[in-house]
């Protein structure tokens, strides 16, 4: 019964019982001997004989209810209570799961995950090109300059201001907006080159559950997306179970168990501190056992740069493989987009010590530098597969690059047309 279910119900009506008391007189106004006693009749109705019962004058005669008639009201509510309290049950199960697949349909659009970022590029794009006088080489150092406080790194920077320089003379550009057209051309075209023959799908077993392993270092969103992606792939229907191989941290731990118990989905755990390899091969054993399509594996927030918790990675690694041959399918790095440059140095420490296939960007929506995708393409090769823009299931979304840049260039080239 809910809370103000009880202030809903209507009063029972009143149940009468009467005890009829007889006090002992006292005789030539003297109190007797034996203290006084008061005697209570019980009334036990035998069967077939009729009971009166004189009520009290005080208590209306249209207030008291025939006995049958409470017994049944009496029923009744508890039967009602006992219906309602079973169809709250069921409605906060049915919610809890129409909630869940709302929030993966219900998408963040990229346009609005993108709004600082796209904001940093035009007030920087802005201020450079309001200070242009002519196309020198003052002008492509500052335009070098720029792109590095844009978070596309220095060897992309470096890169771009080479190309620009040519291609500024190949156009013959010379009023501000031709120069702003050719610059923000150029870096579509060479963001899209980047991505050419590569491969930003996930990968899935032909049979057998698919193994995805999640890396990266602490605090960068690891377990939540592992919570994300787990409820997105259960709504289209997957049989998914959950690994907590990072054992060192309970929070880790507690934090997965509550996703799982918020989606409906199973969570292999072990003791804290136990072996994280021994946590990924119960996982992969009940995978095998419950016919699952999908084992998402979290491990430990490493240091990218130790090489005894890499040696464990890989034999995590080890273990997958002997159980499943063809697994794991995806290893795929978590980055926070917030941390600029330091995500690229994880970047490139990950891909040199583990195999890694595709990128999770996290908190995309929450930063200014977005540009990071630039130099993980360019430099790294490595594809990002998702895009983290907000703290729904449905904000986490496969990442479409076409649409990236779009939504990152295409307001300058738009401001330039008015």
């Amino acid at each position: 019964m809910g809370l103000f279910d009880f202030f809903k119900k209507k009063p029972a009506a009143p149940k009468v019982v009467v005890e009829v008391l007889y006090p002992q007189t006292w005789e030539n106004g003297e109190a007797p001997v034996e203290p006084t006693v008061l005697a209570a009749e019980v009334l036990q109705p035998t069967p077939g004989e009729a009971v009166e019962i004189q009520v009290p004058s005080h208590i209306a005669a249209e207030d008291v209810a025939p006995v049958a008639e409470v017994v049944e009201t009496v029923e009744t509510e508890t039967e009602t209570e006992t219906e309602t309290e079973t169809e709250t049950e069921t409605e906060t199960e049915t919610e809890t799961e129409t909630e869940t697949e709302t929030a993966v349909t219900s998408e963040t659009n990229l346009d609005e995950g993108l709004t600082k970022t796209r904001k940093t590029w035009s007030e920087r794009w802005n201020a450079f090109m309001a200070n242009f006088r002519s196309v020198d080489e003052d002008f492509f150092e500052e335009l070098e300059e720029t792109l590095i406080g844009a978070d596309v790194g220095a060897q992309t920077a470096l890169q771009l201001t080479d190309d620009l320089r040519n291609e500024v003379k190949l156009q013959n550009a010379k009023s501000k907006a031709d120069i702003s057209r050719v610059i923000i051309d150029k870096l579509v075209e060479h963001y899209r080159s980047q991505g050419v023959n590569e491969d930003a799908s996930m990968h899935f077993a032909p049979e057998g559950p698919t193994v995805i392993l999640f890396v990266g270092v602490n605090g960068v969103g690891k377990t939540t997306t592992i919570g994300k992606m787990s409820a997105r792939y259960k709504v289209e229907g997957k049989q998914v179970v959950l690994a907590a191989a990072d054992t060192f941290r309970a929070g880790a731990t507690q934090q997965l168990q509550a996703w799982g118990e918020r989606n409906g989905i199973p969570v292999v755990a072990g003791a804290a501190n136990a072996d994280p390899a021994s946590v990924v091969y119960d996982g992969v054993k009940t995978a095998i056992e419950t016919n699952a399509d999908i084992l998402f594996v979290d491990t430990a927030g490493r240091l990218q740069n130790n090489v005894n918790l890499m040696q464990e990675l890989a034999k995590m690694k080890r273990i997958i493989t002997r159980e499943l041959p063809n697994e794991p399918q995806e290893v795929l790095l978590a980055l926070d987009a917030t941390t600029g440059q330091n995500a690229l140095q994880q970047a490139r420490l990950f891909k040199d010590s583990t195999d890694v296939t595709g990128i999770v960007l996290t908190k995309l929506d929450g930063t200014a530098k977005g540009g990071i995708i630039l130099p993980i393409r360019n430099e790294l090769h490595l594809p990002v597969k998702w895009v983290g823009l907000g703290e729904q299931v449905g904000d986490l979304q496969p990442f479409d690059a076409d649409d990236f840049a779009k939504s990152l260039f295409g307001s300058l080239l738009i401001g330039d047309d008015k």
